[in-house]
């Protein structure tokens, strides 16, 4: 992350973005949280002239498109030179560590990835706040709005609440220190498009009502170090019951992992990944493998993390000047 630190001047930088969890069920489209384990590492190198070109695109992911404007490191640094009167231009290399249509905010990541990169070329200071809209500038191009609940946690890192978007105001949120995210992800591929497409125009006054009680009892208990507020509040009654078809055997998994002791379980972002909250590594590991063996039931092969909620977000992995 790039927060009130000075860019170093160098020519090129490589970051790395880590994947993330939006929505956290209680706060959907407002609330995410970074993950440790996979992520993309993003170069950018300064360019004379005044543009911005993808070079190259490799690692999990390599079908992605190669003109700036439709991709989203490409249209978050267009964003990034054009609003700052950034002179001269941006050359952008991706290393993809996070699998697309998965719900672990592949496409924050590359967008994050890349300002980030750009503000270390640059000399002057860029807090991770004032490179937030550009990222989402990216993100967009991706998801077809400004979300910022995978792209905030992986710029600034921890858990992170946007209150507002126009200008972004975003507050972290405390997470207490024994809290370990299990991570399950079927082999499959849901895109953020496809998933939001499900979804009613809108809600009863009754669910918002109850939403809203479980997003703040959450935030209180987060604040309380209250892991037993937080189970109870670790609900989504809003989006989760029309996406949870979207995936086979959700509610077998999602049943599994309470089972096992987790304190809430639900859809990383988008899904098609699971997410179950759990205090400590050992019930983590108890909640991983019920998880995956209700998954194995459906016939449905997973990949599986257990990560903390780091405090970091992007951060720069390499810089030096380029011959």
């Amino acid at each position: 992350m790039i927060d009130d630190e000075p860019g170093g001047g160098s020519q090129e930088t490589t970051v790395f973005a880590p994947a993330s969890m939006g929505n956290v069920a209680v706060g959907y489209d407002v609330l995410g949280g970074a993950l440790s384990g996979p992520g993309d590492h993003v170069t950018v190198r300064r360019l004379s002239d005044p543009t911005v070109r993808i070079e190259s695109i490799t690692g999990r992911v390599t079908d992605l498109p190669t003109a700036p404007a439709d991709n989203t490191a490409g249209a978050a640094l267009m964003s990034l030179r054009e609003e700052s009167a950034v002179e001269g231009g941006f050359e952008v290399s991706i290393e993809k560590g996070i699998p697309l249509g998965s719900g672990l905010g592949g496409s924050a990541a590359s967008a994050v990835g890349a300002v980030v990169a750009a503000a270390a070329t640059l000399s002057g200071t860029w807090s991770g706040r004032e490179l937030l809209p550009h990222a989402l500038a990216g993100e967009a191009v991706a998801s077809g709005d400004r979300h910022p609940d995978n792209v905030a946690p992986c710029l600034l890192g921890g858990l992170v609440l946007t209150r507002e978007m126009d200008p972004p105001d975003v507050v972290s949120i405390p997470v207490p220190s024994r809290i370990r995210c299990v991570l399950v992800r079927p082999d499959r591929v849901l895109t953020t498009r496809e998933a939001r497409a499900c979804l009613p125009e809108m809600v009863s006054l009754s669910d918002s009502v109850r939403q809203t009680a479980h997003l703040g009892a959450f935030v209180a208990g987060c604040y309380r170090d209250d892991l037993a507020l937080i189970g109870r509040a670790l609900r989504d009654l809003i989006v989760e019951p029309h996406r949870a078809d979207l995936v086979p055997g959700f509610s077998d998994v999602q049943d599994a992992a309470m089972e096992a002791g987790a304190l809430g379980c639900s859809l990383s972002g988008a899904g098609p990944t699971l997410f179950a909250w759990c205090e400590g590594a050992g019930d983590a590991n108890a909640v991983r493998d019920a998880m995956t063996t209700a998954f194995s039931r459906h016939d449905v092969p997973t990949e599986t993390w257990i990560s903390d909620i780091p405090s970091q977000g992007a951060r720069v992995v390499e810089s030096s000047i380029a011959e």
